[in-house]
């Protein structure tokens, strides 16, 4: 997910707007206003962020005439025998440089940028000396979303297993300055090639088996025949409408067939056959486009490459094209220089933004690139639980400021028989389907919007961007929303889609570009609407002294929506928001879900339903970081529609979901300094836990002031001066029982 603290020295926050279209705001469309209600219903409320909308909810956010989806899960068995409650003390805030957990549990760390994953390569050396060729066979960096797959002892996939499994780990970007190099990225116009190569190396994926000791700690089995690597160098594939499509021609691939790396890989998603799913977010943070590029372009791909965020005379932050003249840096750059697409890569920005498909239990598959899903800055792909006869349904997020939600659902009925299937099942269900995006309407009503070539004016006729084709239409998802008007969202981040009742969640982490209700907003600046109805200013300490102020949404919310008709599939849904980031002594009309010191929190980013259906949400925070290192917080989930409506700071009305309480949103954890908490997995019988904590001691890098955190050495050593990494580390409960109740 991108880094959002808000010094400008972060070169890695791929944050620019793109979304200029003039798509109506829920501000402008309202054909309802919502009544202000003194007092909001009690009752547990839930976090999350995915998309799941539900029954036809009435303004009172009362009553509601449709049944509730209770989907069967075929993954993650996990029933539940009582009701769900929290069943430890809350962490305090803190700024510790280590992982903070309850009373009673423990913290090791599985394994940490460096580490090899096989015999024969060194131990990391805290020097930065490792080959860059090694990384091919070591941890990369940047941790970030996962999933853990139980293996079975004929090696495939077994839902039920908790004591050896496969933990597939996504590695988003590289901390440049920090333990990678000998000293830190080299400076200069000019990138040195052994660095660059080893940063190649260090994106990606790590495949690795981990596996039981004692209790329920975990460890990685190094030398596993499991254990790999998938990095922006990876042969991959493409499938689905854009397979062999012009758009994605390259010299490296002349007939659009396949492409390689995987790259900035942010979310994540798994499949009911056993495969895992990673997403591609913010690559614009190593594709760079020359000066006058323009003019070698159709108009039509300048406005392709515009609304992607790539004008002309963009240099990427990693310029990884200027490293050399060699096949693997030069095919970074989206440039015409060439005579056709064949001969250059000018094409390579429409190779990256989309969902892969790997499968963890066959190392030598190939891993591919799902087109049917769409392009955009993917945070992640989340499934509904499958059930047997009906579609497969995957919710989707592009975390940039003013853009969407998605939804795919299968032209496949799901049928267990296809557990175990492996990338033929994940072809028979996701190259073929229907992609959505959402429009969220003030009365709590929303509708998915479909993008499909030849309906909703998707097609040659659109004046903004005429579609040739239905690979046309999910190269440029993007465009294809804007002609449909979808709601702007402030950063959709991750999703979940709870087990028990089949609602889904969504985090939408802040933005800080919206304007008073009363202001006329200019450029990319957006009103508040009912989906993101909150205008305030929030002013924190930076870690040099001096303060700063955020307007709009700087601590973010969370939505969630329930789909009507009782399927997955229905093309209209029901929606409120479930919590409010906010600190605990803010203005109500702020902290509209009664945060309190037990389970205050801004910018919600991180997602997870754990088996038992428990909701697990993780912040990646710049506006609260003088407080509290990042956080993780467990929560027993409401329902849409257990709250009511309210006017937010700003004088905006929506609706929300029940009020928080110590009982029904609680802080588990606090990470190390300037960390982000992100990635969380957990076995099916819930006794072990994974997380991650992505960039320690970032803030010290970003601004010069050296290395603040040591981490994660620091978590046993608590005076360590080793270099801080990115790490999985794993939890568990000292008795041995179950996490979180």
């Amino acid at each position: 997910m991108t880094p959002t603290h808000p010094t400008p020295a972060n070169e890695y926050d791929d944050d620019a707007i793109v979304n200029t279209s003039a798509n109506p705001h829920m501000s402008d469309i309202m054909a309802t206003r919502l009544s202000r209600r003194g007092a909001l219903r009690g009752g547990v409320s839930v976090t999350a962020g995915v998309l799941l909308g539900g029954m036809g909810l009435t303004a009172c956010g009362g009553g509601n005439s449709n049944p509730a989806i209770v989907p069967t899960p075929t993954p993650e068995p996990g029933p539940v025998t009582k009701p769900l409650a929290l069943g430890f003390a809350a962490v305090a805030k803190n700024k510790n440089d280590l992982v903070t957990v309850p009373e009673g549990y423990q913290v090791s760390i599985l394994h940490a940028l460096g580490d090899p994953m096989h015999f024969g390569d060194e131990s990391w050396k805290d020097d930065g000396s490792e080959a860059a060729e090694s990384y091919n066979r070591r941890i990369g960096d940047g941790h970030d979303g996962m999933y853990y797959f139980g293996l079975s002892e004929a090696g495939a996939y077994q839902a039920d297993r908790s004591d050896r499994g496969l933990l597939c780990v996504n590695h988003e970007y590289v901390v440049q300055p920090f333990a990678l190099h000998p000293a830190g990225r080299t400076a200069g116009a000019a990138r040195l090639a052994a660095e660059v190569e080893k940063e190649i190396y260090a994106h990606g994926i790590s495949v690795a088996e981990v596996k039981r000791g004692t209790g329920a700690d975990m460890a990685m089995v190094r030398g596993s025949k499991y254990n790999r690597r998938i990095t922006s160098a990876t042969e991959m594939v493409f499938t689905g409408p854009v397979k062999g499509s012009a758009l994605v021609q390259t010299k490296f691939s002349p007939d659009g067939t396949k492409t390689r790396g995987t790259n900035n890989n942010c979310a994540n998603g798994y499949t009911p056959w056993g495969t895992y799913l990673t997403c591609e977010e913010n690559w614009l943070n190593v594709v760079s486009r020359a000066a006058g590029d323009n003019a070698k372009r159709t108009a039509k791909d300048v406005a392709s490459l515009n609304r992607y965020g790539l004008p002309e005379n963009r240099n990427s932050p990693y310029l990884w094209n200027t490293a050399g003249t060699e096949d693997l840096f030069v095919r970074w750059t989206s440039s015409v220089t060439g005579t056709s697409a064949t001969d250059d890569y000018r094409n390579i920005a429409n190779t990256f933004g989309w969902v892969v498909e790997i499968d963890p239990f066959n190392p030598t598959s190939t891993p591919a690139k799902r087109s049917a899903l769409g392009r955009f800055n993917h945070e992640g792909a989340w499934p509904a639980p499958a059930v047997v006869g009906q579609p497969i349904v995957v919710y989707q997020g592009d975390d940039q400021r003013n853009d969407y939600i998605y939804k795919f659902v299968s032209k496949a009925l799901w049928s267990a028989a296809d557990v175990n299937g492996g990338m033929a099942a994940g072809a028979k269900y996701l190259d073929e389907g229907t992609l959505y995006v959402a429009k969220f309407n003030a009365d709590g009503s929303g509708a998915w919007l479909e993008l499909t070539f030849g309906k909703n004016g998707l097609d040659a006729t659109n004046t903004a961007y005429p579609f040739a084709d239905q690979a046309d239409v999910v190269t440029n998802a993007r465009l294809a929303a804007d002609k449909l008007g979808a709601t702007k969202m402030d950063r959709p981040e991750w999703g979940g889609v709870n087990p028990l009742n089949g609602e889904a969640y969504m985090t939408l982490t802040n933005n800080s570009n919206r304007v008073a209700t009363t202001a006329t907003p200019t450029g990319s600046q957006l009103k508040p609407d009912a989906a993101n109805p909150r205008f305030y200013a929030d002013t924190y300490n930076n870690a040099n002294g001096t303060t700063s102020t955020n307007s709009g949404n700087p601590n973010g919310h969370i939505i969630r929506w329930r789909e009507n008709a009782g399927s997955v599939a229905a093309t209209t849904f029901a929606w409120d928001i479930y919590l409010f980031g906010a600190q605990a002594d803010a203005a109500g009309d702020v902290n509209l879900s009664g945060l309190t010191a037990v389970n205050d929190f801004s910018s919600p980013d991180g997602l997870y339903f754990d088996p038992r259906g428990l909701l697990w949400i993780q912040t990646d925070d710049g506006a609260y970081t003088d407080v509290t290192n990042c956080m993780m917080l467990a929560a027993v989930p409401g329902k849409v529609g257990d709250g009511g409506p309210v006017t937010a700071a700003g004088g905006t009305a929506t609706i929300k979901g029940a009020n928080a309480s110590a009982d029904s949103v609680r802080r588990f954890l606090v990470g190390p300094v300037d960390c982000e908490i992100t990635g969380i997995a957990m076995t099916p019988d819930g006794k072990t836990m994974f997380c991650n904590v992505q960039h320690p001691g970032e803030n010290g890098a970003l601004t010069g002031t050296g290395v603040t955190s040591h981490w994660p050495d620091s978590q046993t050593v608590a005076a360590s001066t080793k270099r801080p990494r990115s790490a999985t580390f794993v939890v568990t409960r000292k008795d041995g029982a179950a996490v979180g109740v």
